[in-house]
């Protein structure tokens, strides 16, 4: 007979998830994946100026800010068919870069690593051999022997408290951590300097956007001007400033990101067997070189992989209403007429219909997520990092086969190990990378514009809304960090009629199907080990390899204030 744990909320996430899984003979046999929160944008912004939509859709999440900002702008400048300035897209491509690098950072090292590396374990390392592992695979400079003795002092008596703080709730001793104590020190000394580091990169967006988070955006460009010699613009020392932070990004993570990634993953070989999960990637593409219209310049190339049939990339039609939809079998809302509509003919009418709380588990034969469930022509997708990575690499892009061999033949696996948790992880350290270079060449372009007096960088063409038909729609794409991002607009009027978002974590964490089918979550827990039940580390390394982010940063407190987190066994 199969044991139903319980999971919620699942820990170092962007938003609430609970997850609920049967596990028979040591292993996962099922699984459901439930968003336990609602957000409500779509509602929010029935009937607002459309050229405003960005800023409210940006809070949607605390992390994945400016993406949302960006697909909102786009949609708007779709429908109304704006065409942008080439150093508008620049800017943009670079506060993209940015995020990216940050995001990916910050996942790895605060909210993914810790799933791999044993803090605990860090306080037994010799800070000698530390400093020697550490010199032998980086020429990072912060790899003394008294740098890392230093730090397992203040570590040791940071345990000693009693307290962990920002390393509570971790299932440290687990018997499924492998890695020897000095490389779990490195881990520990690099977390903490990726703290430091991931603040200096979002300097970017306020530069360009005005703040961070939740930066400016603008339909028609973006809110900045350049002015090389003049103080009340975006000026040469400015500029110089953006370099230096984009330089020094590519060496952290070149010299630190990279190389722990590569240090830790020989000890997880068989993981690159565990997690794998769907069979179908879907990508719509980014970082545009020529204009968004023009996807053959994307630096992430547009197209869906079915069957891991890395021969054939599918086209993807994100207008298409027999391609994409939306069904809510399983999800707490109500549609007229259907249950699966495209999103420009999408609605937002929430009915919770679940358990009343306290209660044990959900009733999953019937409606039990506050996420929809997107498909594509009826299929499951995931999207996010490796979907952008397989997607690359079937379309015969150069850099894409370049870093995907490198890591393959570094960790000496085959290219099916792509297709796992580890493979989910991996790529998105070698996107980071490929990132990292791609910013440089944004930055390049944009200094020789402004060199040669080329600084606009928006267009008032149909700005105005007298301009405007009477009815407009667009789709807004990107590629969030989580992966495939669209944004969907009626405008009606001069106001917005209709407005739907599908997020990455909507196709990765969303229930079940009208056909039973299962998103890519649930189905990439089926078969995955689990050494004790009360103590599900396995779980949180596939989950988390997908980086979710399901609503906002929300954590959830007891009416005493004290942090919930709780497994449970039945």
């Amino acid at each position: 007979m199969a044991q139903r744990i319980v999971v919620d909320p699942i820990t170092r996430i962007e938003g609430h998830l609970r997850v609920e899984a049967e596990i028979k003979d040591g292993k996962i046999v099922d699984a459901f994946s439930s968003g336990t929160m609602v957000r409500g944008i779509e509602i929010i912004l029935k009937g607002r100026d459309p050229r405003d939509a960005w800023a409210f859709t940006e809070r949607v999440c605390g992390v994945c800010t400016t993406v949302h900002a960006l697909a909102s702008v786009r949609s708007v400048e779709n429908a109304l068919g704006i065409n942008i300035p080439q150093n508008a897209e620049l800017v943009r491509n670079l506060m993209f870069a940015a995020q990216y690098m940050q995001d990916h950072v910050v996942h790895f090292y605060h909210l993914h690593a810790l799933d791999w590396v044993d803090v605990v374990s860090a306080l037994g390392a010799d800070p000698k051999a530390t400093s020697e592992l550490a010199q032998s695979i980086s020429n990072w400079p912060k790899s003394s022997p008294g740098y890392f003795s230093d730090l397992q002092k203040r570590l040791t008596k940071f345990v000693e408290t009693g307290q962990l703080g920002i390393f509570a709730n971790g299932y440290w001793g687990h018997k499924a951590y492998k890695l020897p104590a000095e490389v779990n020190l490195i881990g520990v000394a690099h977390y903490l300097e990726a703290l430091e580091w991931q603040k200096e990169i979002v300097k970017i967006h306020t530069i360009f956007g005005g703040k961070n988070p939740h930066p400016n955006y603008l339909v028609g460009g973006v809110p900045c001007s350049f002015n090389l010699d003049n103080n009340n613009a975006i000026n040469a020392e400015r500029l110089a400033l953006v370099g230096k932070l984009l330089e020094d990004a590519q060496t952290f993570i070149e010299q630190v990101y990279i190389p722990d990634l590569m240090a830790i993953a020989p000890f997880y070989l068989d993981w690159g067997g565990i997690g794998g999960g769907l069979s179908n990637y879907l990508a719509y593409g980014d970082l545009p070189t020529n204009g968004f219209a023009d996807v053959d310049s994307f630096k992430f190339p547009r197209g869906i992989i079915l069957n891991r049939n890395l021969n054939e990339v599918v086209p993807v039609d994100a207008t298409d209403p027999d391609q994409i939809q939306e069904q809510i079998a399983h999800s707490w809302y109500d549609y007229e007429g259907s249950d699966s509509k495209h999103p420009w003919e999408g609605e937002t009418k929430l009915n919770y219909t679940g358990p009343e709380p306290p209660y044990d588990h959900l009733n999953v034969d019937d409606k039990y997520s506050w996420l929809k469930t997107p498909r594509w022509k009826g299929q499951a997708m995931e999207v996010g990092p490796l979907s952008r990575m397989l997607v690359g690499y079937a379309s015969g892009k150069e850099e894409f086969q370049e870093v995907v061999h490198w890591a393959l033949k570094t960790l000496n696996v085959p290219v099916d190990a792509l297709f796992s948790t580890l493979g989910r992880t991996a790529a998105r350290g070698l996107e980071t990378k490929l990132m990292a270079g791609w910013a440089m060449e944004f930055y390049d372009s944009l200094i020789s514009n402004l060199k040669n007096g080329n600084t606009s960088t928006f267009t008032r063409e149909k700005w105005e809304p007298s301009t405007w038909p009477a009815m407009a729609k667009g789709v807004g794409l990107s590629e969030a960090p989580r992966g495939a991002l669209a944004h969907w607009i009626v405008i009606e009027d001069g106001k917005i009629g209709n407005y739907q978002l599908v997020v990455p974590s909507t196709w990765n964490a969303s229930p079940r199907d009208k056909s039973g089918q299962r998103s890519a979550y649930e189905e990439s827990l089926i078969g995955t080990p689990i050494e004790d039940p009360e103590n599900p580390l396995e779980i949180l390394r596939t989950i988390h390899s997908f980086d979710p982010c399901i609503a906002c940063a929300v954590h959830l407190y007891d009416e005493k204030g004290t942090y919930v987190h709780q497994v449970k066994t039945f």
